[in-house]
């Protein structure tokens, strides 16, 4: 795995965490315990600190970076190919494929955001919200979405357990 530090800006990954020999984690990064981060990702904390929480999942081919301070929350599952150029992502939220997160857009608890969203500069989501399109339109989201963002990252199913098998196996 690529693990740099620079200058003074080292990774901190948890012992639980599993980082992919292929992703790209450099400087001052913050990785929380039984998260992931897959193929090709890249995680720059070169301009400003990016912490990932709990069980957090980062798919094969995201970036995290940004010029401020980037907070991922705990139990959040970020898609293949999404971009987060945010301030903040809140606890228990989905963003899927390809969606594109903006500077200082802040999202809240519990979201939905869908694949191909573009959120822009600045946008606020708030708690249990769906968030579609290009630009992106925010409203409540269903409440079985809401219930499902609660189970998405239990650690016997889904990433959680395959994070477990890839450490497991020494990849």
């Amino acid at each position: 795995m690529t693990i740099r530090s620079l200058a003074s800006k080292v990774p901190k990954i948890a012992t639980s965490a599993w980082v992919s020999e292929a992703a790209y984690v450099v400087g001052d990064v913050v990785i929380g315990e039984g998260s992931s981060i897959w193929p090709g990702a890249v995680l720059r904390g070169d301009f400003c600190k990016i912490r990932i929480g709990a069980r957090t999942h980062i798919e094969d081919n995201c970036v995290v970076h940004s010029g401020d301070f980037v907070d991922v929350g705990d139990d959040v599952l970020v898609g293949h190919s999404v971009v987060l150029h945010c301030r903040s992502v809140g606890n228990n939220c989905l963003l899927a494929n390809h969606a594109t997160v903006l500077d200082d857009a802040v999202i809240g608890d519990l979201c939905l955001v869908a694949a191909g969203a573009v959120l822009l500069p600045g946008t606020v989501v708030p708690d249990g919200s769906f968030v579609s399109g290009v630009p992106a339109t925010v409203r409540p989201a269903r409440q079985e979405h809401i219930d499902r963002l609660r189970m998405q990252n239990r650690t016997d199913v889904g990433y959680g357990a395959m994070l477990l098998e890839y450490k497991n196996a020494g990849l």
